[in-house]
């Protein structure tokens, strides 16, 4: 059998965890997969895989020849995306990951700009506040709004904003306006999951980094719903003041606590670091930071 295919056979099996989940995958039977493995152990002359009926193991020399097999495989590929489209058009499918707030407000306008200019590419867009690992391949792109940077990816700075805290002007009325970070314990608070901060806010005045965990009344991983939670009055958020502009455009919420906001929250596009990059990702980058540069 093909080395590589077999190659990428085993890949696949530990990325999704079964014989039978990479069959569906491509299209063949599970006892095609066990001849690709096969033929690959056989090749090899060493155990990759150990599997009974209920769940298999990488083994040690598996986990190690995956490592290595990926990076072949990433190069190959990165290698024959870079030379097919030398002095061709743009083409293929373009897969990216996006918070849901910012790819559902910001991310279509620049889809948009990006295909009338690459008409070829299709564009894949998953909106998801969970943290994506590059190399699971599912996506070529991660748009990523933190003020930590995961190590092993090159990040592109493509937008920054502040991160501010917001109420509507009904609920300042009914429970008063905090004057300081401390004051917020006698607040209903929204609480944001799944941020690099867990279940704390993060404040900074001067020079000074204050941490609190609030106690929330509501607690949501759409920041769109918090958002509106907050204009309804239902307590007090914390936002990047680019997912509430409309809000406080609006005059349903009002930026409260100006003098505490974290100034230093910024929107990246990382990617896996490569030594070819396929056209699609590096012209769709270069139109991302170009679309906020204006």
């Amino acid at each position: 059998m093909d080395k590589l295919k077999n190659m990428q056979v085993f890949c696949r099996i530990v990325e999704l965890g079964t014989f039978a989940a990479v069959a569906r995958e491509i299209g063949v039977s599970a006892m095609m997969i066990s001849k690709y493995m096969r033929s690959l152990e056989n090749s090899l002359g060493i155990s990759l895989i150990n599997r009974n009926t209920r769940q298999l193991y990488v083994t040690d020399l598996g986990q190690a020849y995956y490592r290595e097999c990926k990076q072949i495989l990433e190069d190959l590929n990165n290698l024959e995306s870079s030379i097919s489209q030398e002095g061709t058009l743009v083409k293929g499918v373009l897969k990216i990951n996006t918070p849901i707030d910012f790819g559902g407000i910001y991310m279509l306008p620049v889809i948009n700009t990006y295909q009338q200019q690459y008409p070829d590419v299709k564009v894949l867009m998953a909106l998801d506040n969970a943290s994506v690992n590059l190399r699971s391949a599912q996506f070529d792109i991660a748009i990523v709004v933190t003020d930590k940077l995961d190590l092993g990816v090159v990040a592109r700075k493509i937008a920054q904003t502040s991160l501010c805290t917001y109420a509507s002007p009904a609920y300042l009325q009914e429970y008063g306006t905090p004057k300081q970070v401390d004051d917020l314990v006698e607040h209903k608070c929204l609480h944001y999951l799944n941020t690099p901060h867990a279940d704390a806010w993060v404040f900074i005045q001067g020079k000074d980094r204050i941490e609190i965990r609030p106690k929330w009344t509501f607690a949501s991983n759409n920041g769109g719903a918090l958002c509106q939670a907050a204009s309804l009055g239902m307590g007090i958020v914390r936002s990047p003041a680019l997912s509430v502009r409309r809000y406080v455009q609006s005059g349903e919420l009002v930026e409260i606590l100006e003098d505490y906001k974290l100034p230093s929250l910024s929107v990246y596009a990382t990617y896996l670091q490569r030594n070819y990059y396929p056209a699609k990702i590096s012209t769709f980058i270069d139109c991302i930071v170009d679309y906020f540069a204006e």
